[in-house]
């Protein structure tokens, strides 16, 4: 696979030091699936932290319990045997193309999710617990494009089935896009096949354009 868009650097970095907030870190572990370049980034970040953590002076060693592992042990030792763990149901092959990191949180196999359609693009919220943060799971029809609009803050757009274009591209499975304030822009599918998309916002879209800029104040998206 012939990944041509990447999170920014910053991203990686944030996500190598586990300062990512959950939702990003959720695209961008869905992204490394895809991208082996990415996947060797990461590793060189955390490679890099590693050996700085190592060359920190050490603390003064503290005083140890001599028993306390023994005691702990013992608790281990008493805890009753894992229950059996239930073999995983059967997944949909569209559902298997789906990154690891991503199909976890799925709450069903792809085509059973509950597609909520506007025109020609159908969208599922995932849940997400990090305040005026949104993550979307799209699918957008072949050919057709979502209304055009702009970002009241960050949104991060992962491909993960067919592709589509905008104004800054074109973007295959496993691209990923970062669009800011400054970008307006009207994401399109390309034909043949629809467009399934992870998308993460940390705010509201704008629509733009004579119809958006009119429904835009009746719209939560």
């Amino acid at each position: 696979m012939n990944v041509s868009h990447h999170p920014e650097p910053a991203l990686l970095l944030d996500y190598a030091t586990g300062t990512l907030a959950d939702p990003f870190a959720l695209i961008v572990a869905t992204h490394m699936a895809l991208c082996p370049a990415c996947r060797r980034e990461v590793a060189a970040l955390e490679a890099v932290g590693g050996a700085l953590l190592e060359q920190a002076p050490e603390a003064g060693e503290a005083d140890v319990d001599q028993g306390a592992f023994e005691r702990m042990m013992s608790r281990v030792e008493a805890l009753p045997p894992e229950p059996a763990i239930a073999p995983l149901p059967a997944i949909d092959t569209a559902t298997a193309r789906i990154p690891r990191p991503l199909r976890d949180r799925l709450p069903a196999s792809l085509d059973n999710l509950p597609w909520r359609r506007q025109g020609p693009v159908e969208t599922v919220f995932l849940p997400c617990d990090l305040p005026g943060h949104r993550v979307r799971v799209l699918r957008i029809a072949a050919g057709r494009g979502v209304p055009r609009h702009t970002h009241r803050g960050t949104e991060l757009t992962l491909v993960l089935q067919g592709s589509f274009s905008d104004e800054t591209g074109h973007y295959l499975r496993g691209d990923m896009e970062c669009a800011n304030p400054e970008l307006d822009h009207r994401p399109v599918a390309d034909p043949g096949e629809a467009c399934v998309c992870l998308a993460v916002t940390s705010a509201p879209l704008r629509l733009t354009g004579t119809l958006g800029r009119l429904i835009d104040p009746f719209l939560d998206i």
